[in-house]
């Protein structure tokens, strides 16, 4: 990996992704502040903007550790911050990564997540030189669950359990995508 300060720009039809900055709070404060995009996230939303500031600082930290991979996905004509997509959990010796995508209400049933994964999967596999991908996603999230299936991700099990969320015990389907079994496209 040659990127020295921040991650590389990669761009599509209509979103972009990019390197999150300190003018994003507010954009990704109304991301991360939405109790209905929360819904199956592992923690509530955002009450105050200040947690936004501190998730950029956060995410930047972990981008020069080299343990996080997080870009900012931005609407490609007015570089809105629409969202978040994520390679966490990465091991370099393993070649394996996390997959994670989280979008604003505004953004949802526009097709723009499988734009961001058919972004983020060939970057995973080319250029991060990783040989698998997983996701982690809450098994009510039926249109999560529909989008990762739809770029090649399979079922590979149920996690019981695995996620205390507003409240509430929950349980999480394991996805994975191997890069042996990719289809570009």
């Amino acid at each position: 990996m040659n990127w020295s300060s921040e991650l590389p720009t990669l761009s599509a039809e209509r979103v972009r992704l990019r390197w999150l900055r300190p003018e994003d709070c507010e954009d990704l404060f109304s991301v991360f502040g939405d109790p209905a995009v929360m819904a199956y996230w592992s923690h509530p939303a955002w009450e105050q903007l200040e947690r936004a500031r501190e998730y950029i600082r956060d995410i930047h930290a972990g981008f020069a550790a080299r343990q996080l991979f997080q870009w900012g996905v931005a609407e490609l004509d007015s570089d809105i911050i629409l969202g978040t997509c994520t390679l966490c959990s990465y091991s370099a010796e393993q070649k394996r990564a996390e997959v994670g995508i989280i979008l604003g209400r505004a953004s949802w049933g526009r097709g723009l997540g499988r734009e961001v994964l058919n972004l983020l999967i060939p970057f995973a596999f080319e250029e991060m030189d990783l040989e698998r991908l997983e996701a982690d996603i809450d098994p009510n999230n039926e249109r999560s669950l529909a989008l990762f299936e739809g770029c090649g991700f399979v079922r590979e099990g149920l996690l019981r359990e695995r996620w205390r969320v507003h409240g509430e015990v929950q349980d999480s389907v394991l996805l994975g995508l191997l890069k042996r079994e990719w289809i570009p496209g």
